[in-house]
């Protein structure tokens, strides 16, 4: 069974990413869940529909991936009640900083493990940044 992929950022980057992550790989549309937060939500509310969209995979463990450790996406994935001791859903991860690189990772590896998704997640996010000189426009390119 794959692991389930819930997106929560800062509007509209999760939806975004979600949309791109499909480009690439359509058959995934229902392991992939985006939560865009709005500068004006009201707290209490943005928790609750996080939880609701992490209960649409009752059987799944879930990848939770968030833009910015510290932020209001970030910290109301949180304080979503989403597993833990009392809960009845299987566990779930949260990993914050994500790019565009480590969704299309985890998107690739989501039969694999919770545990080792993490670990993919996080190497992809990190080997997708480069430092890359500028193409030299005057050579044609072919």
């Amino acid at each position: 069974m794959n692991v389930a992929i819930l997106l929560v950022a800062h509007a509209p980057l999760a939806s975004a990413l979600r949309s791109c992550a499909l480009h690439v790989f359509p058959d995934a549309a229902m392991d992939i869940a985006a939560m865009d937060v709005a500068s004006d939500d009201p707290a209490a509310a943005t928790c609750q529909a996080i939880a609701e969209l992490r209960a649409q995979w009752p059987d799944q463990e879930c990848l939770v991936l968030v833009d910015v450790a510290g932020a209001t996406p970030c910290n109301l994935a949180r304080q979503a009640p989403m597993s833990g001791p009392d809960a009845i859903l299987p566990p779930t991860e949260l990993l914050a900083g994500v790019n565009l690189p480590m969704l299309l990772r985890v998107v690739n590896y989501r039969h694999e493990p919770l545990g080792t998704l993490v670990a993919r997640a996080l190497a992809g996010g990190t080997q997708g940044m480069l430092q890359l000189a500028p193409a030299d426009h005057a050579q044609p390119t072919t």
